[in-house]
């Protein structure tokens, strides 16, 4: 089975749409959650004024880091070309055991309006004191 890795994908194109779906706000999210949302928003909306890392988060992708510090997530979120292709997020869901909320949803990317392709992606936050430490992604193609 080929893995489609997302920000391998992005970083290959420049985004000319706007993104159209965010993980709205939820009352009922519990304030890990509420964080985690906070994340997965930011993906579509690339404003990350609204998530707060630890200085030391580290952010795993299909088993290669890709986040080596809270500010460089932060800018990452905000900046990067490889989320610029997100055109939406949708179904998600969220569980939380301790300080970890596991979400899993499908995230929907493209050029212009026009969609490329759909991955489901499987997170994994740990978040102890408010602030997102750690995040592990799995991305796997929807056929």
């Amino acid at each position: 089975m080929r893995i489609t890795h997302v920000s391998a994908l992005a970083a290959a194109f420049v985004a000319l749409g706007t993104a159209t779906a965010v993980a709205e706000p939820n009352p009922a999210d519990t304030p890990r959650e509420a964080i985690a949302r906070a994340y997965i928003d930011a993906l579509v909306s690339h404003d990350a004024s609204a998530v707060p890392f630890t200085p030391d988060a580290t952010r795993i992708e299909v088993g290669f880091q890709t986040g080596y510090s809270g500010p460089q997530l932060t800018s990452d979120l905000t900046n990067g070309p490889q989320y610029r292709v997100i055109q939406g997020v949708r179904d998600l869901t969220m569980s939380e055991s301790g300080d970890t909320v596991t979400t899993r949803y499908l995230l929907d990317t493209g050029i212009a309006g026009v969609r490329l392709t759909t991955v489901e992606i499987v997170e994994t936050f740990v978040i102890p004191d408010d602030a997102i430490h750690f995040i592990e992604a799995t991305i796997t193609p929807v056929a």
